[in-house]
């Protein structure tokens, strides 16, 4: 008899997702989607890709999952969650920080965690969903972004003022390609930073500048995000409409320079202003 492994390999479309209460828009490609190689996952298309091994526990109740992720932001991490797998249609939820497994397929505010819903990926959905993408007119320069309000501020502005779209970006050691990078924008207001990829909430935090140093010391209190709670330490410098931020993983020391290599824990990226 075939086990839930067996019948969730292959390609399946993201439908739906919610973050920490509140339901998130999707890409507007309908490229969005998970595969499933034997025991190995390949998330694409939310701006930026994930790879790794998952692993069913299908006799627990609810029937649980792990997904242990080897490449991209993530890696080096572990995701709890639960399942249910009904024909084509399968429902994850799971929690992004901390080793609690979910107990019910819902989220709320400040939860870390996720409701993800996935129909399998036929030959017939997928051109259907070709068609109804090119019978409309793309806006290919609109940016989505996670829509939750951003933490109130009433702090003077700083030299991360703004709204920046991503130019560049390294994190632990690793590039990020260039289809990742053009979904990824920074918002800032006050003493308040948020960090998107796609409709994925990467970063929120309170930061403080010290102007005074070369380069300019910035350290974030985290308060939405995976490192949500912990402080990190960093540089930044800005150079007309550029600006470049590397911080350092949470408890480590304060980069020196703007690099990462791998295993270093640092994310090193540079950022475009486009408006206040």
């Amino acid at each position: 008899m075939p086990t839930d492994l067996d019948k969730v390999q292959g390609t399946w479309s993201i439908t739906s997702l919610e973050m920490d209460g509140q339901e998130m828009s999707l890409p507007g490609t309908g490229d969005a989607r998970v595969v499933i190689e034997k025991d190995r996952f390949k998330s694409t298309g939310m701006g930026m890709d994930y790879e790794g091994m998952v692993t069913l526990q299908e006799k627990q109740t609810p029937k649980a999952f792990d997904l242990t992720f080897t490449a991209g932001p993530q890696q080096g991490t572990r995701h709890s969650g639960i399942y249910k797998l009904i024909a084509d249609r399968w429902t994850l939820c799971f929690a992004t920080r901390g080793s609690r497994r979910p107990k019910t397929f819902a989220t709320k505010p400040d939860s870390g965690l996720v409701l993800e819903t996935l129909a399998r990926r036929t030959p017939a959905a997928r051109s259907t969903r070709q068609k109804a993408v090119s019978s409309r007119a793309v806006d290919s320069s609109s940016q989505p972004t996670a829509s939750a309000p951003l933490a109130a501020s009433t702090a003077m502005p700083t030299l991360l003022e703004g709204e920046w779209a991503m130019v560049t970006g390294v994190f632990n050691g690793v590039p990020l390609k260039d289809d990742m990078v053009k979904w990824c924008r920074r918002i800032t207001r006050g003493d308040v930073t948020r960090v998107v990829a796609g409709p994925q909430l990467m970063v929120e935090a309170r930061f403080t500048v010290d102007e005074s140093k070369r380069p300019h010391a910035i350290d974030y209190t985290n308060i939405a995000g995976t490192h949500k709670g912990k402080t990190q330490a960093g540089i930044c410098e800005r150079q007309g409409d550029l600006l470049e931020v590397c911080m350092a993983a949470p408890g480590k020391p304060r980069p020196k320079d703007f690099s990462s290599t791998a295993g270093d824990g640092r994310s090193c990226t540079t950022w475009r202003f486009e408006k206040p």
